[in-house]
Formats: structure tokens, sequence, C-alpha cells
């Protein structure tokens, strides 16, 4: 079941001319419910002109300081950022699940690791979590950013980046990279690419001293990085990476239309989900078992509806499905037959997943 609840905004400013920074007030009764790890985000919900709209944003305040903080830029013609903010204001409430999501790798205060970090624009945010909980939760361990923006005026969160490098001086390094005006070290003007990437791995990262890379941002920067990193030496594991923004490749389409060719026919779904059963058909209208459920009366938690963000999943346990993307299980996971229900495809003519996972 999809539990929200009623928070209230004890805070909103403007970060950059096109980014707010929300704050939410947890009353006593639910901090231990909304207990979060650096680098896991809130799906807050909103019916906006009588939609029922959903969105998922991380955390940008660290678990260690007792606040629940998320960034929203606005996106152009974006339903939920443009409500934010334009509309929304302190005191307002807005409906927000417990925090969740797989971002992040455990912090050991004894351990001396070195951590790497690649963000563009918002992508920051879980970052900006991420580096302040490891760097004061592990104080021999060290972190690089390297950070994608436009302009400097719309680098986010830039004096907080740079309060951080002062308080961990010699352990914390930022190399800020701007596409819309040009740096005096020409090797920070522009993208990321290949080029770029074989420098930074050769000259600025320490490949078999690096123990963990996180990578947040736009879908072919994030592959681009994750690739030439393993192409220098880091092994997957040690790479972790969240989509901010997706769309489908052309291979990516051709699969979609292969695995819609394989949905099954009027496929009887059970669904399980704190701790009950919801049954229903699959109607012809709906390819994935979240919209079919949803369609059908079923309360189930999403957000995005597009294979990034994982609120979705779920455990198949009988039957087959095939899922049309997927940007957010490891190969783990699928391998223990999760997916992602917005992107489920049933296969088989009975399908059975448990959400209770």
């Amino acid at each position: 079941m999809a539990d929200f609840y009623n928070l209230k905004v004890s805070e909103i400013y403007k970060e950059t001319k096109d980014t707010v920074v929300v704050a939410f007030e947890v009353p006593d009764h639910l901090k231990e419910k909304f207990k979060f790890k650096q680098g896991q985000h809130l799906t807050l919900r909103k019916e906006i002109n009588g939609q029922d709209i959903r969105r998922n944003y991380s955390l940008c305040s660290s678990p260690i300081d007792n606040e629940w903080k998320v960034a929203i830029k606005t996106i152009r013609e974006g339903v939920f950022s443009n409500y934010a903010f334009n509309e929304l204001k302190k005191g307002d409430e807005l409906q927000v699940m417990p925090p969740h999501g797989e971002f992040y790798v455990e912090c050991e205060p004894n351990s001396s690791k070195n951590y790497i970090a690649f963000a563009a624009g918002s992508g920051i945010t879980p970052m900006l979590s991420i580096i302040k909980t490891h760097l004061h939760k592990e104080p021999n361990s060290t972190f690089k950013l390297f950070y994608l923006n436009r302009t400097v005026k719309s680098i986010i969160f830039k004096e907080e980046i740079e309060q951080l490098k002062n308080e961990f001086f010699g352990r914390f390094q930022v190399f800020y990279f701007l596409t819309k005006e040009q740096r005096d070290i020409p090797f920070l003007n522009g993208r990321f690419d290949k080029e770029k990437l074989a420098v930074l791995t050769k000259t600025f990262i320490d490949i078999p001293d690096t123990n963990h890379a996180f990578i947040c941002g736009p879908q072919d920067m994030i592959f681009l990085i994750r690739d030439e990193l393993q192409a220098a030496g880091l092994s997957k594991e040690k790479i972790h990476y969240e989509l901010f923004f997706s769309g489908s490749s052309e291979e990516e389409n051709k699969h979609i239309a292969e695995v819609l060719e394989e949905k099954a026919d009027g496929t009887e779904v059970t669904i399980i989900d704190g701790g009950k059963e919801f049954h229903f058909i699959m109607d012809d209208d709906f390819d994935n078992i979240l919209d079919g459920a949803l369609a059908a009366g079923a309360d189930l938690p999403f957000a995005c509806k597009g294979g990034v963000c994982s609120t979705c999943k779920c455990q198949v346990v009988e039957g087959s499905v095939k899922m049309k993307v997927n940007y957010a299980l490891e190969d783990k996971e699928v391998a223990q037959n999760y997916v992602l229900s917005c992107q489920a495809v049933p296969t088989s003519k009975v399908v059975k997943v448990n959400f209770d996972v």
C-alpha cells in the first residue's frame, strides 16, 4: 500500500533562479519512520488541476542534520516543479512517502576510503547528502566531486559545497565544469566526453585506490562515465548511479516493441500488498502491471512511471513478465525476480507479484 503522510513545509527558498529548496517539518511520532540514508529520496504527492501528481526528489540534507530537505528544479511544462516554484509556500502541507532508494553505500567510521562523484545540474542533490555524510562519519576518508553546470550562477548549493571544502580541507576536492561560460582553465570548459574522462582517470583519479564512484544526472552522461570508469579499471560493483532524466534510444525502442509483442492477453494478475491479495484481469488498454492494477482500483506505490526511481518495485512469485526498460534495478535484483511494475509486461496467463519485499 502507498503510505503517504501529510507533512508541513517548514521552509522554502530559492537556491538559484530556477531551483527551490523545500524543508519539511517531521513530527516526533513520525521521525523513526522518516529516518533515511544519504542518497535516498522522498516521493511527494499533490492533486494539481484534478490530477494525482507524484514526483521523486532526492534528499539534499544529511541524516546527521536531522532535517528533511529536497531541491526542486523547474522543468518546462513540469506540473509539480512549476507548482512548487510558483505556488508552494511555508505552512502548506504535502503528502510525503517515507524515504526510500538504494543510491548509497554504508558508512564505515573506522575505514579509510576514497570516493569520487560526478554530477550534472540538479544531480548534485543526493551527492550533497552522500558527500557530507561520509566526510563526517568517516574521518579518514576522502571525496572528489566533478560537477557540471551551465554557468557559475546556475551551480546549485555552491555556497554549501565551498563550506564543506573549507571544513574538510585536504579531504574534499571539487572541480566545476561549465558549458555556457569560459573558465580560465580550458579543460574545465564543456561537457564530459571520452577525452576529458581519459585525462581525469589518468591524472585526477587514482583508479586502483578508488573505493566507490557515484554518478547522478542525465542518462547519456551517466552511461558514458560508467563505461569509461570501467574501461579504466574500476570494477562495476564500485560504480553507483541514479538517473534524474531518461529517454529511450532507438535500441531501447526496438526492445520495447519486442516486449510488447510478447504481452499475454487477459492475464489474471494477483497483487500481494500489505499482507492482502488483490486480483484483477489485465485490460487491453494497459500494457504494464502497475497501470492495470491502478485502473482496477489498487492503491500501490509509484512515482516516476519511467523505470527510473524503483518506487514501484515488486517481486514476481508466479508467472512471467518482461520489463520494457530498467534504469533502477541492479543485475542481482533482476536475478531474484524483482521488477519495476510500471515497466512489467505480463507474458503468461497468470502472474503473481509481491510488493511486500
